[in-house]
Formats: C-alpha cells, structure tokens, sequence
C-alpha cells in the first residue's frame, strides 16, 4: 500500500569496511531504529550477511560415498532439539529434550554425514567450512557527485579510494572498476570509485506524522554515532520525505497566508478597513471548519489538502464580500442614518440571502462531481471537491451568522466615532470606482453599438482562447512537471547476463551521471531493487532482484541552488544514458517522480490474442512504430529475451531399478546448483540469521558436464 512507501533512506558507505561489515553495522543500527516510535517497517538493502558456507567437495564426496541430498538431510537432524516429555521422580517433575543445536563451524564440521570402510565420515571431510560472507547476490554502491557539499551526510565527511582487500567474492570498487575497464576500455578511476554501501529504509505507520518520524529516526542514528557506528563509515541520508513534505506544507501554508492577505488587502481598498476586517474573521473560520470535515473523512494536512484549501479561499469569500457590502450599502443610504445598525444588517442580509444561497449551490453542483471520479486519480483528487464543497456550505453558514455579528460590533463603533465628529457621513457620496461602474454600465445597457461591441469582443476573446489549443501555443498537461531534487534510472539488461556483467554497465552509466554538476550523490543497485516511491509502488519497481536487473538513484542538489528543472536535467542526461546503454545491449529508462498519481508508463500499448509468437511479432512491430516515433522515449517491452535452457530429462526405467525419485534428482541438482540451507547456526548475539548454506564450488557447477558427474544415493546406498 501506500503506507509502505519508505519516507526515510539511510546509506551506509565506507572507503575501509567492505559490504560484510557493512552489513553487520546496519543490522545493528536497524534495530535502533525499529525502536522509534510509529516507524512500522525498517528494510536492508545491499551487503552480505554472514552466512556458514558449506562447500561440497565433489571427489571426496564420492570417494567417502557420500551424496548432496543425503548430507542435508544429516545436517538437518544433527541441527535440531525436541521436547520428549518428562519424568516424575522424588515429587518432582523432570522435562526431557532430546538433540540439540549447533553454535559454531567446528560443531557443524563435527557432524557425522555417512559411514565409509566401518570408520564415521564428518562433514569436514567431504566440505570446505567458511564462516563468513555469503556469495554476492546483489551489489550496493555510492557514489558522489560534483555538487556533494549539497549531500546530507549525517556521519563521516572525507572520501578515500577503497585501500583494503575485499574478501574473496565480494564487489568492491577496484574489481568493478577493472571490471568496467575491461569492458568499455577505460582504465580506472581512483579515488572517483564509488564505495560498498547499505542502503537503511524506514516506512511510518498509516497516519502518522512524516516529518515528525523521519527527525526522530536521523537523531536516533547521529546518536548511534561511536557507539554503534564506527570511524570510517560514513551515513548519507539518500531521502527524507518528512523534509520534502515539510517544504511543500511551508510553501503551500505560505500561499494560503499571501491569498487571505491579499483578499484582506482588496476589500480594504475597495470597502474599507473596517470592512476588509469583517471578511478577514470569515475566513479563518471558514477554513477551521473546513478542516474539522477533514478530520472526519480521515484525510491527513498533505499538499492535496492544503491544495484544496487553497482553492476554497477564493470562493467562500465571495459569501461573506456579498453580504458586508450589502450592510455597508444599507447602512451609508441616508434613510438608515439613524436606524439601529442591527436592525440595517438584518435587513440587508435578507436582501441578498437567496441570491447568495442559489450562487453558492450553484458551485457546490459545478465542483462536487469531481469526488466521484474512479480510478487513480479519484482517491488523489477528492480532497479537493470534498473540501472546496464544505467550506462553501460554511462559508454561506458564516455569511449569515458570523459577518452580520462582526459588521455590527466593527460598524458600531465606526459610526459613534463619525457621529462624535458631528459631520455628514463622508461614505454617503459614491466613490471614482462605482461613478466609473455606473458610466460603463449604463452605455453597455442603453447604447447598442457599445452593447454588441462588447459582445462581439467577448466572442472573439473566446474563439482566440480556444485557438491557441488547435494551434498548439498551449501544451495541455493534467499536471505541471514538479521540480523534484531526485530521478531514477532503470537498467534492463538481457535476460541471462551475469551480476558481475550488470553492475560493470552500471558503473559505467554512474561514470556518466558523477559528470553531472546537479549531482550531490548516487546509489547504484545490481541485482536489488532501490528503494521504491509512489511510483515504483504501482510499476513495482520492488519485485526487481534479478541478476540482469539494476536501479540507479541520483539526487540532485536543492531547487534553490540551480536553474535547471529536474526534468530537464533528466532529459539532458538521457541521450548519454541511451549512448552507454546501446553499447551493452542495455535498456534503459530515466524515470521520474511525477506530480500527480504515478501511472505505469505514459503510453502503453497491450496486445492480446490466441498465439503467443503472434503477439510477441505485433509487439515488435508496436515497438518499431513508437521507437521512430519523435518525442518518444525510454520504449520497453515485457518480452522476455532468448536465454539458453539445459532439460535434465529423468530415465524413469533405470532410476526405479536404483531407487531413486525424480525428486530425490531436482533436490540434488538444486543443493548443487542454486544451494540450500540446512537451518540455522543458532548464536545469540547475532542480529541478523546465520544460515548453514551448502553447495558446490563454484568451478565444480559451472557446466553441463559438471552436473552430470553429480552422484545420487539409490536405496541401497549404491551411488549413482
């Protein structure tokens, strides 16, 4: 849901420690920050966690007759504690456990996996035991950018290369930059590489107060400081929408109090001081009231909201201007000089009560369809009608309560003050305004020329209005684009590419991007996905852990310290984006934070049918058209790419003469290939879980004819 969007992103990156401390140090900041209140979800991205790696020896294993599937079933007994029952002796009751669990490299190393020649065979002798680092599964770099002082970086401030050695396996900044370097001919960068880093999400409760969570959370860390978080590791904070909400909430809070100075302001000029006093009560009572039905309906003060109340400002004044002018008209005509000022409100009030009545449910009627709009932009819209709806109903409830009482407390005391003077009433003459009103308004009415002149320049004006849409003078946008300090650049490569392959393309489009002076900072995701907004919610961006899938977050530097928009920095960067990725065979999209409700592409063309290879054709020619097609970018398809496939057929006939399963076979296979967890290394103080991983090596699973020599254990322990 919404709900789970992360409004906070913590980068952990370092120039000494490598993703396995990394990590480490984010599992223990993690649970720091689960213990703030309100935070509902807090996420890892990126590291390696520490993982009991069971490397399988394949000659040994045959030559101790010994197989996968057979060890992981052993290891999982050894690995396991149960409650037997219990005993009574001497009045007392004794509890009986059988088993139990295994806490360090050398137990599980001690456990006895088979018999061979009448002697026990221990896992050691059949497996390599590491206790360490798993294999890489993902990468998480950082790097930075020329606008870096822009950076909110909590914790560390100097940038070195990388100088230690990573540990075996792992991706550090020199082996992807030579990586890179191999691949695009580059040689490497230096001190420019980006470093290993761990990306901390944080998600608030439905609710809840963003801004107010994601302060609470950045001093939770700063705290963290020396005590969790040691020197040499540096903390960036890559989002904070509690900061992005404040900043909208204090521009949007801004212009509501510039449009009720402004309203305040005009009726001054044109009524009064006094008068201008009268419509100014109105309208923070009217907005107060407004919010009390916002409450109700569930809705939070978001920039919607404020939007919406906004808008009202310059419709529930006009309620309260008719009925203040009308007093004001009634109490300056000379037969009312002497008449109680109540008894003129009230019956100026009820001359332009139904009037007023019928205008303000004549805008209720225009405005309040908009709430039963369905769709995506329905929930994000109806706020606005919603809110508009009832403050004009309170606005006209004011109108006839509240501004009479104010008109006459204000116009009280403005009379004794005139009458204590003892002259005329210096408002009893009409002013240069309405003298130019009733001479324009009387031509307009008595002499024709002027009337169909009028008429005809009005009629023009119109056609003029709606021409500037057919002659394309004005773009027409549901939404203006909203000047973000962030974009996303989304990478797709073909589908059978390796991580290592991926993330040295990465690297090369984030080469690219640390070119870019707008630039503060950037996180390179490979093989994970990066922490999703609104608009990776619906596009679900978070389902993207594939090896030949990487994500590139980039943020910008203020609004107000550059004078580029940020689309048009994203679309500046996009021809040399496209440039690096065409040389890859990559796809790649730029892809922004959009104004209003995310959507899952701007154009988006399904193709449905009975034959498969006849919709993946349609969907190429599809995808020709809008690729020649100007003013069309970032053109992906859900199409799969060919990816080379083995099939490890079973011959039923000879595996029932071995006792042996199609299943027993896939579950081999799998142990060899992919791995498989034994459970768990049971140990305390660890934060994180630390599975017992077995596996092959890696050069004993890296092809076909490596697989066929793995053996499976028939029924009569005869290996096959």
């Amino acid at each position: 849901s919404i709900d789970d969007v992360p409004i906070l992103a913590l980068t952990l990156w370092s120039d000494r420690y490598d993703h396995y401390d990394l990590r480490r140090v984010a599992a223990q900041v993690h649970d720091e920050i689960k213990q703030v209140t309100d935070v509902s979800e807090v996420k890892l991205i990126g590291g390696q966690r520490r993982q009991l790696r069971v490397t399988l020896d394949e000659a040994r294993m045959a030559a101790l007759q010994a197989t996968p599937g057979h060890i992981l079933g052993m290891l999982q007994q050894a690995n396991r504690q149960l409650q037997s029952g219990s005993f009574a002796a001497g009045n007392r009751e004794f509890l009986v456990e059988t088993g139990g669990f295994l806490t360090s490299a050398e137990e599980v190393g001690q456990v006895v996996v088979g018999v061979s020649n009448a002697r026990p065979v221990y896992l050691r002798d059949v497996a390599r035991i590491e206790d360490g680092p798993e294999e890489p599964a993902n990468y998480v770099l950082f790097g930075q950018g020329p606008a870096v002082e822009y950076s909110h970086t909590l914790i560390g401030e100097s940038v070195h290369p990388l100088s230690q050695v990573q540990p075996e396996g792992s991706l550090s900044a020199a082996p992807i930059d030579e990586q890179r370097s191999a691949v695009s001919g580059q040689p490497s960068a230096g001190s420019s590489q980006p470093f290993p880093a761990v990306t901390i999400t944080v998600a608030k409760r439905k609710g809840t107060n963003a801004i107010v969570i994601a302060d609470k959370v950045i001093e939770k860390v700063k705290e963290a400081e020396g005590r969790l978080i040691p020197a040499g590791i540096g903390v960036t904070v890559t989002r904070n929408y509690g900061e992005t909400a404040a900043e909208k909430s204090n521009e949007l809070l801004y212009h509501m109090f510039l449009a009720i100075l402004s309203v305040a302001v005009l009726i001054w000029l044109t009524l009064g001081l006094r008068e201008s006093g009268i419509v100014a009560i109105a309208i923070p009572v009217t907005l107060a009231l407004t919010l009390v039905v916002f409450y109700f309906y569930g809705y939070t003060l978001n920039r919607v909201t404020l939007f919406a109340l906004i808008f009202s400002i310059g419709i529930l004044v006009d309620d309260a201007i008719v009925v203040v002018e009308n007093i004001v008209r009634h109490y300056r005509l000379p037969g009312n000089r002497n008449r109680p000022i109540l008894d003129v409100a009230v019956e100026a009030v009820d001359e332009v009560g139904n009037p007023t009545i019928l205008a303000t449910f004549a805008v209720i009627a225009a405005i309040l369809p908009m709430a039963f709009v369905s769709g995506l932009m329905g929930p994000y819209m109806r706020p606005i009608p919603v809110g508009a709806s009832a403050a004009m109903v309170f606005s006209l409830i004011v109108a006839f309560i509240v501004t009479p009482w104010a008109s006459f407390r204000l116009l009280k005391r403005q009379r004794q003050h005139d009458g204590e003077e003892g002259e005329a009433d210096p408002h009893a003459k009409e002013g240069w305004s309405t003298r130019m009103y009733r001479h324009t308004m009387g031509r307009l009415i008595n002499v024709p020329t002027w009337r169909y002149g009028f008429l005809g320049v009005v009629v023009v004006l119109l056609l003029g209005a709606m021409g500037l849409f057919a002659v394309k003078a004005v773009v027409v946008k549901m939404l203006p684009f909203d000047n973000k300090s962030e974009f996303q650049v989304v990478i797709d490569m073909p589908e059978g590419t390796t991580l290592e392959q991926t993330a040295a393309v990465t690297m090369e489009i984030g080469g690219f991007l640390k070119t870019v002076p707008e630039v503060t900072d950037y996180q390179m995701y490979v093989g994970s996905s990066a922490p999703y907004n609104f608009n990776g919610l619906v596009r679900h961006y978070f389902l993207r852990s594939a090896a030949n899938q990487a994500d590139i977050q980039v943020n910008l530097e203020p609004k107000e310290e550059r004078d580029a928009q940020s689309h048009d920095i994203a679309k500046r960067v996009r021809p040399g984006i496209q440039e690096i990725a065409r040389r890859f065979g990559a796809n790649v999209k730029v892809a922004e934070v959009p104004p209003g409700p995310p959507v899952l592409q701007t154009l988006v063309a399904e193709v449905y049918g009975p034959d498969y290879e006849r919709q993946v054709q349609i969907a190429r020619q599809i995808e020709k058209i809008l690729t020649e097609t100007e003013g069309v970018v970032d053109i992906d398809s859900y199409i799969e790419d060919d990816q080379p496939k083995y099939r490890l057929q079973v011959d039923r006939e000879k595996a029932a003469l071995n006792g042996i399963s199609a299943e027993q076979v896939a579950q081999t296979l799998n142990i060899s290939l992919q791995g498989m967890s034994a459970g768990l290394l049971h140990q305390a103080n660890e934060k994180e879980d630390v599975a017992i991983f077995l596996r092959l090596a890696r050069e004993e699973r890296s092809s076909i004819e490596d697989l066929r020599q793995v053996k499976v254990m028939g029924q009569k322990g005869n290996l096959v």
